[in-house]
């Protein structure tokens, strides 16, 4: 698992990517406070300005690059991808969009048809009273017998298109998870160095979800209330033009608040969307580095700059539920407006005997059913916001670029392992070489150690070997063949790799283990623990190999899971071998034991070795010595202790030490 930096550096860093690290460290506190609110409002400002990419390294702020107060950048292009992504769901779109005008059309005709049956009773009323005639029940029932037909039909096909849109939204969902995991296994190794897992995570799961329930509740309103309003106009039309025009006076009114109201929601809607990744990110962080916060006292702090970001989560939040509440009580009165003034024309023609009691009954209902779907469709806009805001996340997220598509090289199987470093230089940024102008040729079968002090490039070296980066300039050989020549997954393929960062999964011991050789038996991942030296302490515990390590791994202790890690690279049986600080979670006894494995695993293979703790490679067929990302020193340990070089002044002053802590 990446360490992360602390986190007061980097919630700035996040927030303003030209600022360099070097910078805030000299910063005192008040001089970061001060950055983050001159960065927080410029961001405010910068309305429709696209958030600049972190630069390529592993140093840069690793959270989301988005910023309280911005305005989704591209609804238009947005909404495109989405109706491209979901052109695989054309027919049932088709038939969402069918069963729901059906719906519409046999709700709109039904209170016209029950107008007939009040009419038909109002005139009966009036033919009784004046002894002329009576109520027709008969012809009432039939009328409010198709009024009944008519709502249920409308009913049913309310059902079949509700169905059929929960399909499709949880379908768009399923289908866009898929597709993000998917692109995980296509990014490049640099992307996960710089970005926030919990802003990915949260694109994975918040963002999808948010875009599911916007999916499923704005499409189905969109189209109903677009064609209640259409065929509503119409039915008052038929009725009375003067009513109608009334009404649509209304319209215009509607529409200038319902735009007010969305100018102004928009942006929060993004804004709460974005901060909601940078919240997640931080919480996950701080999870997950939890012992280290509180050994270093910096609860305090932490809780102090969560606080922060969810101040600022929590004020583009209820912005934007406040903005999105105003629209019913803002239609409720533009629709009352319409009722008053329809009511009181309706009666001055009901007297003239230019409209029937029933058509005004039905009038009223009409208008209602007119500026309900105004509601609606105003609070669509909301969530149509929300849907492009998360969408936006999404899509920016496969957008990203992608590792390039290589065609299979089918390495031989005689490969001969020998490594050529030929002039190669390497940075993180294109103006910062952390490996400069690196020479040096390695024999097939040899075990390699790289030493050097912190920094010096040891790692990023065998991020070269692993094809995490490519380099900027030179070439790397295997066995005579340029590395870039060689297709991703096969030159990895070669190599079996223990990290000083263990990582293992919510599994089994066994399952952890077999992860480098699926079709391993389990006797070949017990005797790949025996060589591990980690046999009897997993016999030990509750049901052995079957014990169940859990989600971080924090029931077995640090050189358990070192140890869990060699065995697996064991198993792997690779012909070249990558031990960054393999033992440096063990103890010292444990640590020869493990020798004496490292020493089987390692015979003829290519093996290159890390290591701070000199004593473990005192056997190796050649030590580079770098520092400052060139090599300083070469030769077998005898040999640099006689230069008494570098390589000599390391090991004197280790072993000085460890003098020093026996006194």
């Amino acid at each position: 698992m990446r360490k992360h930096e602390p986190r007061s550096l980097k919630m700035v860093a996040s927030e303003a990517p030209e600022i360099q690290a070097a910078e805030l460290d000299r910063m005192s506190a008040e001089e970061r406070a001060s950055a983050r609110e001159r960065i927080r409002v410029n961001a405010m400002t910068a309305h429709g300005a696209k958030a600049k990419g972190p630069r390529r390294g592993h140093h840069g702020g690793g959270g989301p690059r988005m910023h309280g107060g911005e305005q989704a950048r591209d609804f238009k292009g947005t909404m495109g991808k989405m109706l491209a992504f979901m052109g695989q769901f054309k027919l049932h779109l088709l038939l969402v969009a069918a069963f729901a005008i059906g719906s519409c059309l046999f709700s709109i005709v039904g209170p016209k048809v029950l107008s007939e049956a009040t009419t038909a009773l109002f005139e009966g009323i009036i033919a009784q009273i004046g002894g002329t005639g009576g109520i027709d029940f008969t012809l009432i029932g039939t009328i409010l017998l198709t009024t009944l037909a008519l709502y249920l039909a409308s009913a049913g096909c309310a059902w079949v298109q509700s169905w059929t849109m929960s399909y499709v939204s949880q379908q768009t969902c399923y289908r866009l998870r898929r597709a993000i995991m998917e692109k995980v296994d296509r990014m490049p190794f640099g992307y996960f160095e710089k970005t926030a897992t919990g802003d990915t995570l949260s694109r994975l799961t918040n963002d999808v979800d948010t875009l599911g329930q916007s999916l499923n509740q704005g499409v189905t309103q969109l189209i109903t209330s677009s064609v209640t309003v259409l065929g509503v106009i119409f039915m008052m039309f038929s009725i009375n033009w003067l009513l109608a025009l009334i009404t649509l006076i209304m319209v215009p009114l509607s529409i200038l608040l319902v735009a007010l109201v969305v100018r102004a929601s928009q942006r929060h809607f993004y804004a709460q969307q974005a901060l909601l990744g940078q919240v997640n990110a931080q919480v996950e962080e701080t999870f997950s580095g939890h012992g280290v916060v509180r050994a270093f006292s910096r609860e305090d702090e932490t809780v102090r700059l969560f606080n922060e970001a969810n101040d600022r989560l929590y004020e583009a939040g209820w912005k934007s539920q406040f903005l999105s509440g105003l629209m019913k009580p803002v239609m409720d009165l533009v629709g009352n407006l319409g009722y008053v003034a329809v009511a009181v024309t309706g009666s001055f023609l009901a007297v003239q005997g230019t409209i029937t009691v029933g058509d005004i009954q039905a009038f009223i209902q009409y208008v209602k059913n007119f500026t309900q779907p105004i509601t609606q469709l105003a609070q669509v806009s909301n969530v149509l916001q929300q849907l492009a805001a998360a969408a936006e996340r999404i899509f920016a997220f496969i957008d990203q670029p992608e590792s390039p598509e290589e065609e299979p090289t089918h390495l031989a199987d005689d490969l001969r392992c020998d490594v050529a470093f030929d002039h190669v230089t390497f940075g993180y940024a294109p103006d910062e070489p952390i490996i400069k102008d690196f020479t040096e040729r390695v024999g097939a079968g040899q075990t390699v150690a790289i030493v050097g002090p912190t920094g010096a490039g040891k790692t990023t070296l065998v991020k070269l070997l692993m094809r995490f980066y490519s380099v900027d300039a030179g070439t790397i050989r295997i066995g005579g063949v340029d590395l870039e020549d060689i297709s991703v997954d096969d030159s990895r393929r070669l190599f079996a790799m223990v990290l000083q960062d263990t990582w293992l999964f919510s599994g089994t011991i066994r399952e952890n283990i077999r992860y480098g050789r699926i079709d391993a038996t389990d006797e070949e991942v017990e005797e790949a623990a025996r060589l591990a030296c980690a046999d009897h302490f997993i016999r030990a515990l509750p049901d052995g190999y079957g014990f169940r390590i859990n989600e971080d791994a924090t029931n077995v202790s640090a050189g358990q899971k070192q140890l869990i890690t060699i065995a697996r690279a064991l198993i792997a049986n690779r012909r070249m071998l990558i031990l960054d600080e393999a033992t440096s979670s063990v103890d010292t006894r444990t640590e020869a034991r493990i020798q004496e494995g490292m020493d089987n695993l390692m015979a003829g293979r290519t093996s290159f070795v890390i290591a701070h703790r000199l004593s473990t490679i005192q056997n190796a067929d050649l030590i580079i010595v770098m520092d400052g990302g060139r090599i300083v020193e070469t030769g077998t340990h005898q040999e640099l202790l006689r230069a008494d070089g570098r390589y000599a002044e390391l090991y004197n002053s280790q072993f000085e030490e460890m003098d020093g802590l026996e006194a």
